[in-house]
């Protein structure tokens, strides 16, 4: 294996790891500023990554994403995945801020997500590509905030997808509660199990095309416009 290969795999696990790990940190911290101390207490509020690891989604989706086409053939896929969830007592975060704070804590990690691709993308735009007379270093640092750009970028998009159990589902369903639209919350709440086999089906599918590759490559495009 190349240098330039193991660079972009250490790069692309750093990135991976900032954001999922930091994405999930932002719900428990947005709950923790509403009085719920669930996360805190159970010291998942930590930067340690491995209280965040979840064997399926920070392991082996993202690296079967990744690999799989390079054994196909093709260039390494997009990196995607998540980290263990954070423990939130939703019921406190209503009781001390109402459906618009349990909001707050739904898109907490979507907006970490977004803004961490904004500042990677301002970064990435003042560095110039990386040619074979640069060091190691620069061309790990330019391939590093690439990537923090585009899994960021991922991650903010997919989590805006109404799948269940995911952030744009919970997010929906506090909207719905808030103005006394039950039903909906209960479609998202009684389907909560079958969310894993939601995102396997848009990843296996074509589906991914249309529902994360169209969006974040328009994203990405305006980022770095």
């Amino acid at each position: 294996m190349e240098s330039i290969d193991i660079l972009k795999i250490l790069s692309a696990v750093l990135a991976l790891a900032i954001a999922i790990i930091g994405h999930e940190i932002m719900h428990g911290w947005v709950a923790y500023k509403y009085g719920d101390f669930t996360a805190k207490n159970e010291g998942r509020l930590s930067i340690n990554p491995l209280i965040h690891v979840d064997l399926v989604g920070t392991i082996l989706v993202p690296a079967s994403m990744y690999f799989l086409p390079m054994l196909l053939g093709a260039d390494s896929g997009m990196l995607f995945g998540w980290a263990k969830p954070v423990p939130i007592n939703t019921a406190t975060v209503i009781r001390n801020g109402g459906y618009n704070a349990a909001m707050q804590v739904d898109l907490a990690g979507i907006v970490y997500n977004f803004t961490l691709a904004t500042l990677a993308s301002v970064v990435l735009l003042s560095m110039n590509a990386p040619t074979t007379v640069d060091s190691l270093v620069y061309i790990f640092a330019y391939i590093f905030v690439y990537q923090l750009l585009i899994i960021n970028v991922v991650l903010g998009v997919f989590n805006l997808l109404p799948i269940p159990q995911f952030d744009g589902a919970h997010f929906l369903m506090h909207l719905s509660l808030k103005y006394n639209v039950r039903k909906v919350a209960e479609f998202f709440y009684k389907n909560e199990r079958y969310g894993i086999f939601v995102v396997l089906l848009i990843l296996m599918t074509p589906l991914k095309d249309y529902l994360l590759f169209m969006p974040v490559q328009t994203i990405i495009q305006l980022l770095l416009s």
